[in-house]
């Protein structure tokens, strides 16, 4: 008996997927690390590897997991039997605890800031949005118990499984997102001073590109795919043999790329509207968006409804990271999957408490000149999904049968391109990038 799960739908496996991919990686990340590393010219440079780089390998990892139909580690194991290969599993499914980590800490935020919004408190912040922003994640009883909160939430909806859980939480949630947004970009569009920041946005200017600029886009395009952690190789096992691989990936990347664009147009324009530095930080969200909303009618109305569609969005990026760890666990074994979940859930928040910290009590910790929390996002974002990425383009071409690989992405011209950037092309711009930052050449 097969008791694998699946997607009940095409769209249902896109949203959950652009879910994971959208979440955090799109509308936290991207403007604050945009905003440090070159504005227009580095989403100019976000936009080739998520191209060039980004989608043939999210399409590699769609043909891993739809050809066996296992979740990652059982999927290495079943092309390349007797053999290290299933590694890259392990690495994934290491690297999504460590994400889910301090992901949870951000999504802790999310949830004080809803609080406090609901409660009539955050618009009338009278020390300042930036002040208010340390103030509450310095607070080690606030952050801890909302990253509690957080990871909770995440537990219960992967312990239902994938239908009833992730799949049904996903389409409801991403079009609200979507239209939230759009509100959010025409007021900010409309503030005086807008056009500065959206020509800072979409104006490329390469002259302060540096080489760890460059390392940032590349591990930003995997950090919104959601590549080289397991994940899409986990959520394309459960999609139907009928779906095409090729309309699936461009449709998630297109949605990414999409959110990228929103994300930007809704925070820069803000941000140099109100005089805020957009190398801000991990906090130029948190920071611009109640000063936008402050600004508008029924402002606080609509700064709730952001910040729970902001939540949801988080949590669908939450889903599908604790989703491979369990699913590597538990395997098809379907009985174990709540206890599993809970355990995971429990020991990843415990993993990410000093991430919580450190903006705190342990804020004086720090390795490598990076707080404890920012040295887990570098960790993930410039290390471990690279590696991840780098050894997925050289597994495919060189251990999966080409016919397995025709019949899952298709025989046609596109396949040709796909192969040869996937075994020529990817590996090589990622050593290259590599050897840039630490000065080889």
């Amino acid at each position: 008996m097969n008791n694998q799960e699946q997607w009940t739908s095409k769209i249902g496996f896109i949203l959950a997927a652009a879910g994971s991919a959208i979440g955090l990686g799109a509308i936290w990340k991207f403007p604050y690390v945009a905003g440090t590393s070159g504005g227009g010219a580095f989403f100019f440079i976000f936009l080739l590897f998520t191209f060039i780089v980004g989608l043939p390998l999210l399409l590699a990892e769609f043909a891993i997991g739809r050809s066996t139909q296992k979740e990652a580690i059982t999927a290495y194991k079943i092309i390349v039997p007797a053999s290290r290969w299933h590694w890259i599993g392990r690495l994934g499914v290491i690297t999504c605890f460590i994400l889910l980590s301090f992901y949870s800490v951000i999504g802790g935020w999310i949830i004080l800031y809803l609080i406090t919004n609901l409660t009539g408190q955050l618009l009338q912040v009278e020390s300042g949005y930036s002040a208010y922003f340390e103030h509450i994640i310095a607070n080690p009883y606030l952050v801890v118990g909302s990253q509690l909160l957080f990871i909770v939430v995440v537990i219960i909806v992967v312990a239902k499984g994938v239908q009833a859980g992730i799949e049904k939480a996903n389409k409801y949630m991403m079009p609200a997102l979507f239209i939230l947004f759009l509100v959010l970009i025409v007021r900010s569009l409309t503030l005086e001073g807008a056009m500065e920041g959206v020509e800072f946005f979409l104006k490329p200017n390469f002259s302060n590109i540096t080489s760890e600029a460059i390392l940032y886009a590349m591990g930003q395009s995997f950090f919104s795919l959601s590549i080289g952690v397991s994940v899409m190789v986990t959520y394309s096992s459960y999609l139907s043999k009928k779906e095409s691989l090729p309309n699936s990936a461009f449709s998630i990347v297109g949605l990414n790329v999409f959110i990228a664009l929103l994300a930007g147009l809704a925070i820069f324009p803000a941000t140099f509207s109100l005089g805020i530095e957009p190398a801000e930080g991990p906090g130029l969200l948190f920071v611009v968006l109640p000063a936008v909303f402050e600004q508008i009618s029924l402002g606080g109305v609509f700064l709730s409804l952001f910040l729970g569609l902001f939540l949801f969005a988080t949590l669908t990026s939450a889903f599908s990271m604790l989703e491979i760890i369990v699913a590597s666990i538990i395997k098809d074994e379907r009985q174990r999957r709540v206890k599993i979940t809970w355990i995971v859930g429990f020991l990843i928040l415990l993993f990410g408490i000093p991430s919580a910290l450190s903006f705190g009590v342990l804020s004086e910790y720090t390795l490598f000149d990076k707080i404890l929390f920012d040295q887990a996002d570098y960790l993930v974002s410039n290390i471990l999904m690279p590696l991840g990425v780098f050894l997925i383009s050289i597994f495919v071409p060189l251990k999966m049968k080409k016919d397995v690989l025709k019949r899952e992405i298709g025989g046609s011209i596109w396949f040709s391109v796909w192969f040869f950037l996937l075994k020529y092309v990817i590996p090589v711009v990622i050593i290259a990038v590599f050897l840039d930052v630490i000065g080889v050449y």
